[in-house]
């Protein structure tokens, strides 16, 4: 790689209105590229699903990328919401982007490259920068197909004027899940319409399994084959019937479901002074002038707290004809330059997050203290067939916060489920 940098640059002193071009000679090194004088640009193509402001920001990195390598035109492709359908395309008709961020692993890992060689060759790349838990969120049966972009973990918003009101000290670091629901009581006064929490009418069991975690249990085996004695263990039972239990005794109100606001619009509003949700309605918060903080979730009592990520990576296609340049795009996209232009993500590397002192921001601190426990595989990447289990999950969960018996639903739910595990 040393000499493909040395033999461009040359190039490019001598040939100042020359472009560079390249093709793999062939021999064993993997990483030997030739260069060729050429008056067309190499187009490197990356796929971004952001709009708007964030767009701009992509733009701005293919720009710096292409002033450090002015051979290459980046070329950004915006998919917006139809990031999926466009990507799948793509993929079917073997003409994919070469870089692309990358959510949903299961869904296309087999269309990526691993970039474990990459990474093996090249000494930029210092993996113990990067949180153990985002680097879970990009691997697939050992092998890492994406190096991580953004992140956010799970808080509990709260209200401070609420807790005003009602003369409660706010939450801070270490609290219960004890203390969690003496306050969801305290702060519950459903004659003038004003609760503690707010339970999605449906919740995702994605967000479910921190909780869980954090009680010890998992919906599904480390090794993806079992679900029998973790999706209703006596720990899984306990922290799904908590938050029935909150919702049955009103101090959680459900929200989201049929004709009903969103948790965001009943916590701006003040019907409910504490929500779980990640870094998205944070900036919506702020703007609504609500004079709010941010904690990290409860413990069950003397257990580590854990959490669930949400995260974006941005990963190569194994059909790309430039992967050596799509590597050199991947890495210049994890440079701190970069990095700090991308004011949209959270910083993913631990020596910026403390250079920029993110995690000393009161609201951002939170998450980045739920980052450093949130090392757990979600059952989703676990086995193939969770897509199957979780629509018996889901229905379980549903019915149990309605007021349903949560072990004999749960019970249920792994009868039926431990089919599509093989058993």
């Amino acid at each position: 790689m040393k000499k493909f940098w040395i033999t461009c640059l040359t190039i490019t002193l001598v040939f100042a209105t020359a472009a560079c071009s390249y093709h793999k000679p062939n021999r064993s090194e993997p990483d030997q590229i030739v260069i060729e004088q050429n008056n067309e640009k190499i187009v490197l193509r990356f796929a971004t699903w952001d709009t708007g402001d964030a767009l701009k920001i992509q733009e701005s990195i293919a720009e710096k990328f292409e002033e450090k390598h002015p051979f290459i035109k980046v070329e950004v492709e915006a998919y917006g919401d139809e990031f999926d359908q466009k990507l799948t395309a793509s993929f079917g008709a073997k003409n994919p982007p070469d870089v692309m961020y990358m959510w949903n692993l299961p869904a296309y890992f087999h269309y990526l490259e691993p970039l474990d060689n990459f990474i093996n060759r090249d000494s930029f790349i210092d993996m113990n920068d990067y949180y153990q838990g985002l680097l879970n969120q990009s691997t697939m049966y050992r092998k890492l197909y994406g190096m991580p972009a953004g992140f956010t973990t799970k808080v509990i918003y709260y209200n401070k004027d609420s807790f005003d009101a009602a003369n409660l000290p706010y939450p801070k670091e270490g609290w219960t899940w004890d203390e969690f629901k003496s306050l969801a009581k305290k702060l519950t006064d459903p004659a003038n319409g004003q609760y503690g929490f707010g339970v999605s009418q449906e919740p995702d069991t994605y967000d479910l399994q921190g909780i869980v975690w954090s009680n010890g249990s998992s919906f599904i085996s480390d090794d993806g084959r079992k679900i029998a004695g973790y999706m209703n263990s006596p720990e899984t039972i306990e922290s799904i019937k908590m938050l029935a239990d909150m919702v049955q005794d009103k101090r959680a109100l459900l929200v989201g479901g049929k004709n009903q606001k969103s948790g965001e619009e009943n916590f701006k509003t003040g019907k409910i002074a504490m929500w779980e949700s990640g870094m998205w309605p944070l900036e919506e918060f702020k703007k609504a002038n609500i004079n709010f903080g941010t904690v990290e979730m409860p413990a069950f009592n003397e257990k580590p707290v854990k959490g669930v990520i949400s995260s974006s990576a941005v990963s190569i296609a194994k059909d790309s004809k430039n992967k050596d340049l799509a590597w050199e795009f991947v890495k210049f996209y994890n440079s701190p330059e970069v990095i700090k232009m991308r004011t949209a993500d959270l910083p993913v590397r631990i020596s910026l997050v403390k250079e920029m002192n993110t995690e000393q921001d009161p609201l951002i601190g939170p998450f980045y203290k739920m980052l450093e426990g949130s090392n757990g595989t979600p059952a989703y990447l676990l086995t193939e067939n969770w897509d199957q289990v979780n629509q018996n999950l889901s229905a379980a969960i549903n019915a149990i916060l309605l007021g349903q018996d949560t072990e004999s639903l749960l019970n249920n739910a792994v009868m039926d489920s431990e089919k599509y595990l093989g058993q």
